[in-house]
C-alpha cells in the first residue's frame, strides 16, 4: 500500500471537495481519498503506482490535481486576498450606481419622480442593463468560467448557484427592458441591482474569506520560515555558502553566532549555548559542547561553532515537524464524513428547492415575487459554510498545538483524545527523567568530593549521578577497582574510598546504615574503615510531572502508571505524584493487558511512553502519546507525539483537542442551523436577493473567524508548573 498526497485546484465550496474527494476514491486500486478544503489538498491511500490515475480522475472532475512529492507540503498558493479586493472594489464601484438609482427610488419616491423627470425610466433601465453586465462579464466573470461547466457536468457548486440567481435576476431585468410585451401585465420590473450586488457581495465574501484562511496554515509557515536557505559549509579546502538543498550528510557546516542551525548535526568544535526553545519550549539556551547534537531551526548564541552534518532534507527533525503537522492538518476526522455526504447532494437539492419555490410563487402569486423568492433560495444556500466548519478549525487546532510542542501524527486522535476517560503513563523516561540523580545525601560535603573522584574513574551506571552532585572540580582518586555486584573502591589524597551495597560494607567490616526513603537505591560510603554516610539515588520525577498528573485529574480523568520497575519503587513514585492506581512489575506484553484492562466497560485510554518496549501498548491504546524524547518505534507507534518530552505536553493536548472539537461543532451547528433556518425564510420571500448575498457572505467568515480563534489558545491557561 501507498500514500499520496495533492495540491487541488478550483475548488470553492464544501460540495467541490466532495465531488473531486469522489473522483479520486473511485480510481480502481484507492483505498480511501480524504480532501481538505481548507488548505486545498488531498490525502489517498491505495495501491503502488496509482498517482498519475488519481491526479488525472480530479482533473477530469474539473479539480486539477498535482503530486506533492513524500515529506513536503502543500505548494505556497498565491495569495488570492489582493486580486479578489481588486475585484470586489470594481465591482462595488459599479454597482454603487444602480443601487442608489433603483434601491433610492424605492425608498424616497422624490428620488423616482427626479429619475423619471431627468433620465427617463427607460433610460435609466437602460443604464442600469450596461452597469449590470459590465459587473456579470467582468469581475463576476469568475463565477460563471468555473460554475458553467459545473452545470454542464452535472455537479453544480456554488459558482452554479450564484450563476443561476444573478443571471435569473439580470435576464428576467433584460426582458422588462428590451421585450417588456413577453411578460404579464404588472409583471414588468427590473432587478438589475439584485444580480449586481449579489456578485459584489459574494466577492467581499470571498475576500474576506481569504484573507482569514490565510492565517489558518500561520503554524506551517512559521516553521518553514525556521529553516535558513543557505549553509556554509568546507568543500575541497574552501569555505563556500550552498543552498540548504544542496547539503549532504557527512559535510562539515560552519555557523556563525547568532545564524539558525541549517541542518542536524554534531558538533566538532567550539562551546556555546543554543537557543532550543522550538523544540524544548523552554526559553533558556542549553550548552553545547564537543559531540553534542544541533538540531535544525534552533539558534546558535554568541559562539562561532563547527559541526558534521548527520541528518539533512527531509530527515531533520525540523522536516519530520513540518510534515506531521502537514499531515496533521489535512486530517480526516470521523466528524467529516458526515459532512462531506451531506454537501455532495447539498447544491442539487437547493436548485430542486428553488425550482420548486418558483413554481409554488407562480401559482400563489406573482412571477417577480417567484424570480425574487426563488434567487434567494439559491444565494443563501452556498454550502462554503459546511466546508469549511471542520478543516479550518482542524488546521488552526493542530498548527496551535504545534506551537506547545504536540503533534498529531494521525488526525482522528484529536477527536480520539478529547474523549479519553484514563491516561495511563509509563515510569521511566515519560514521568521520570529516565536517569539516577542522586536525591539524599548524609555525606560531608569534602567526603562528597572524594567520592565523586572515584566514581568519575569508574563505568558504573550510578557513578555519573554522584559526579554530577558533586560538580566539575574533583580530586584525582588512584587504585581504583570496581568489585562486581559489590562497589567500587579507590584512593584520594591518601584515604581509602570504599563505595557500594551492604554487602561491600560487610565485606570491608564497616557496619553501615541504609538510612534512606522508600523507593531508593541506597550507595553507602566508608572512608579509611568507617562509615561516612550514604547516598540515596532514584530516577527523579520530572519537574512538571506531578502537577501534570494533578492537572489530569482536575479534568475529571483517571490516571494510571504503568511500569516494569518493581512495586515498591513504581508505588513511592506514585504515592509521590499523587496516582493512586499503579501497575507494577509488568513486561511490554503486560504493558498491553494492562491496556487492555483499562479499556473494558468501554473505556477510553490513553497511553503516555516513550521507549521501545512502550510500543505494543502505544499501539493498542485508543490514543498512543509518546516522548518525542524517546525512540524512534516509540515515536512511530503513536498517535501524538510530546516533542520536548515534557510530560504537561499530555495536558496541552488534551486542552487542545476539546477546544477544537468544540471549535468544529460550533462550526456545524452555525453553518447547518443557518441554512435550515434561512432557507425556508428565503422560500418564502422574506429575504431578498441582496441580504442573501450578504448573509451567506457573512456565514463562511464567521466560520472561518471562530476557528482562528483557536490561535489564541494561551499557554499560561494550559501551563502545570510544579
Amino acid at each position: 500500500m501507498a500514500s499520496y498526497r495533492f495540491d487541488v485546484d478550483e475548488m470553492t465550496c464544501g460540495g467541490c471537495a466532495a465531488r473531486a474527494q469522489k473522483a479520486m476514491a473511485g480510481v480502481e486500486g484507492v483505498t480511501s481519498a480524504h480532501i481538505n478544503f481548507a488548505d486545498r489538498t488531498a490525502t489517498v491511500e491505495g495501491i503502488t503506482g496509482l498517482e498519475s490515475l488519481i491526479a488525472a480522475a480530479s482533473t477530469k472532475a474539473g479539480y486539477p490535481a498535482s503530486p506533492i512529492k513524500a515529506g513536503g507540503v502543500a505548494q505556497e498558493r498565491v495569495d488570492e486576498a489582493p486580486a479578489l479586493l481588486r475585484s470586489t472594489l470594481i465591482a462595488g464601484a459599479i454597482t454603487l450606481p444602480i443601487f442608489i438609482v433603483e434601491m433610492g427610488g424605492h425608498v424616497f419616491p422624490s428620488v423616482h419622480h427626479f429619475i423619471a423627470q431627468v433620465i427617463g425610466m427607460q433610460d435609466s433601465w437602460l443604464i442600469q442593463f450596461v452597469l449590470a453586465t459590465l459587473v456579470l462579464i467582468g469581475p463576476g466573470r469568475r463565477f460563471y468560467t468555473k460554475g458553467i461547466p459545473a452545470l454542464l457536468r452535472g455537479a453544480p457548486d456554488m459558482n452554479s448557484l450564484v450563476v443561476l440567481g444573478a443571471t435569473a435576476a439580470w435576464g428576467y431585468s433584460t426582458v422588462a427592458t428590451f421585450r417588456p410585451q413577453w411578460l404579464p401585465d404588472g409583471t414588468i420590473a427590473v432587478y438589475f441591482e439584485a444580480a449586481a450586488v449579489i456578485v459584489t457581495l459574494i466577492l467581499l465574501g470571498r475576500y474576506l474569506e481569504a484573507r482569514a484562511k490565510g492565517r489558518t496554515g500561520a503554524a506551517i509557515k512559521r516553521l518553514i520560515g525556521l529553516r535558513p536557505d543557505t549553509a556554509k559549509v568546507e568543500r575541497e579546502g574552501a569555505l563556500i555558502s550552498v543552498p540548504l538543498d544542496k547539503v549532504v550528510v557527512g559535510d562539515v557546516v560552519h555557523l556563525a553566532a547568532g545564524a539558525r542551525v541549517p541542518v542536524d548535526g554534531t558538533l566538532q568544535r567550539g562551546t556555546g549555548f543554543v537557543d532550543e526553545s522550538m523544540i524544548s519550549g523552554e526559553p533558556i539556551p542549553v550548552e553545547k559542547t564537543i559531540g553534542d547534537a544541533l538540531v535544525a531551526g534552533t539558534v546558535n548564541g554568541t559562539s562561532a561553532l563547527v559541526f558534521e552534518a548527520r541528518a539533512v532534507g527531509s530527515d531533520t527533525m525540523l522536516a519530520r515537524i513540518i510534515a506531521m503537522v502537514a499531515e496533521a492538518q489535512g486530517a480526516r476526522l470521523p466528524v467529516q464524513g458526515l459532512v462531506n455526504k451531506i454537501t455532495l447532494w447539498f447544491v442539487p437539492a437547493v436548485m430542486v428547492i428553488a425550482a420548486f419555490t418558483v413554481v409554488i410563487w407562480l401559482v400563489l402569486g406573482s412571477l417577480p415575487q417567484a424570480l425574487v423568492a426563488g434567487v434567494s433560495v439559491l444565494i443563501i444556500a452556498c454550502p462554503c459554510a459546511m466546508g469549511l466548519a471542520t478543516p479550518t478549525s482542524i488546521m488552526v487546532g493542530t498548527g496551535r498545538a504545534a506551537e506547545l510542542g504536540v503533534l498529531f501524527r494521525r488526525g482522528d486522535a484529536l477527536q480520539a483524545l478529547q474523549g479519553v476517560d484514563v491516561v495511563a503513563f509509563d515510569k521511566t523516561g515519560t514521568l521520570t527523567i529516565g536517569a539516577p540523580v542522586v536525591v539524599s545525601n548524609t555525606l560531608r560535603t569534602q567526603d562528597l568530593a572524594a567520592v565523586a573522584g572515584v566514581e568519575a574513574a569508574s563505568d558504573h551506571p550510578l557513578a555519573n549521578a554522584i559526579v554530577t552532585l558533586a560538580g566539575r572540580h574533583l580530586p584525582l582518586a588512584t587504585e581504583v577497582e570496581t568489585i562486581p555486584g559489590h562497589g567500587v573502591q579507590g584512593v584520594v589524597e591518601g584515604r581509602r574510598i570504599v563505595i557500594g551495597n551492604a554487602a561491600m560494607m560487610a565485606w570491608e567490616g564497616v557496619t553501615a546504615q541504609a538510612d534512606v526513603p522508600a523507593g531508593q537505591t541506597p550507595v553507602m560510603v566508608a572512608i579509611d574503615g568507617k562509615f561516612a554516610g550514604t547516598l540515596g539515588l532514584s530516577d527523579a520525577p520530572k519537574p512538571t510531572s506531578k502537577a501534570t498528573v494533578q492537572a489530569m485529574k482536575a479534568r475529571g480523568l483517571e490516571v494510571v502508571m504503568v511500569s516494569g520497575d518493581t512495586q515498591e519503587a513504581a508505588g513511592a513514585l506514585g504515592d509521590d505524584l499523587g496516582i493512586d492506581h499503579v501497575i507494577a512489575g509488568v513486561l511490554p506484553d503486560g504493558k498491553v493487558d494492562a491496556v487492555k484492562e483499562l479499556q473494558t466497560g468501554g473505556r477510553k485510554v490513553a497511553f503516555v511512553g516513550d521507549g521501545i518496549n512502550d510500543a505494543p501498548a502505544l499501539a493498542v491504546a485508543d490514543v498512543g502519546i509518546a516522548m518525542g524524547t524517546g525512540t524512534d518505534v516509540a515515536v512511530e507507534s503513536a498517535d501524538v507525539v510530546l516533542v520536548s518530552g515534557n510530560p504537561a505536553g499530555v495536558a496541552h493536548a488534551i486542552e487542545v483537542s476539546r477546544r477544537t472539537l468544540r471549535n468544529i461543532w460550533q462550526n456545524l451547528g452555525w453553518a447547518f442551523g443557518y441554512n435550515i433556518i434561512l432557507i425556508p425564510v428565503a422560500a418564502l420571500g422574506l429575504l431578498s436577493p441582496q441580504l442573501a448575498a450578504l448573509a451567506m457572505a457573512a456565514s463562511s467568515v464567521l466560520v472561518v473567524v471562530n476557528a482562528l480563534r483557536l490561535r489564541w489558545v494561551k499557554v499560561a491557561e494550559l501551563e502545570v508548573s510544579q
